[in-house]
């Protein structure tokens, strides 16, 4: 008798999972920042601000006592059409993400769970060619908090059992920050190594940890998921 292989389903980050766009994110930050005499540095971006969304990265630069809302918000709408302008010049995603979409999609919904904005990742869904593969996003707009909070996966199971999904899940992250989201979340989570060593994700709760997106084969993520 053939053995029913139940669905499940798969949450990817976005930035340093699929693309690599971290480097773009970075350089998109310090243009808004710069009439401020202001640069954020590389070893800080990764040691403190990766897994933040932008609202929470301009906070933590300028102070979160010193801004109001409509001027972090201003500082966001001002910094997206930059990031977008660097990206499509820079458009680089890690070998085997479409594949990779796709394959999970064949075994269950696929969301994307990112700080970036949703016009961001849709661009880049749409450039990949893997937009009809996600069943939802849930960017920076939509949760109350960034990771590592894990309001985000919050609704992304929420979004998932709105879709009638009651079986397992598995995350695909590469931050610190992301992992610790989905671990206070209640979710499974494989990291791969593009930003983090392998010790570094795996103190931080990882799952599993792969070294690229060519080792995260449906063996491991179903075994982690499961």
């Amino acid at each position: 008798m053939r053995r029913v292989v139940a669905p499940i389903a798969t949450l990817l980050d976005f930035d340093g999972v699929l693309v690599d766009s971290e480097p773009v994110h970075l350089a998109a930050f310090n243009d808004v920042l710069a009439p401020r005499g202001l640069v954020i540095d590389e070893a800080r971006y990764a040691t403190e601000l990766l897994s933040l969304d932008d609202a929470a990265v301009f906070r933590a630069v300028l102070g979160a006592a010193a801004l109001g809302d409509e001027e972090i918000d201003a500082l966001v709408a001002a910094k997206s059409p930059r990031f977008l302008t660097r990206f499509r010049e820079a458009f680089r995603v890690f070998p085997g993400a479409e594949a990779l979409v796709a394959r999970r999609a064949a075994r269950g919904p696929v969301g994307i769970v990112s700080g970036a904005l949703e016009a961001e990742i849709r661009f880049a869904l749409d450039r990949m060619g893997v937009a009809a593969h996600v069943g939802f996003v849930v960017a920076a707009e939509h949760a109350p908090a960034s990771k590592p909070d894990p309001a985000p996966y919050r609704v992304a199971i929420d979004a998932l059992r709105v879709r009638g999904h009651a079986g397992s899940a598995v995350v695909v992250e590469d931050s610190l920050g992301g992992v610790t989201a989905a671990k206070r979340a209640g979710l499974r989570c494989v990291a791969v190594a593009h930003t983090y060593s392998h010790d570094e994700l795996a103190q931080a709760g990882a799952d599993a940890v792969a070294a690229n997106l060519a080792a995260l084969d449906d063996a491991l993520l179903d075994g982690v998921g499961a």
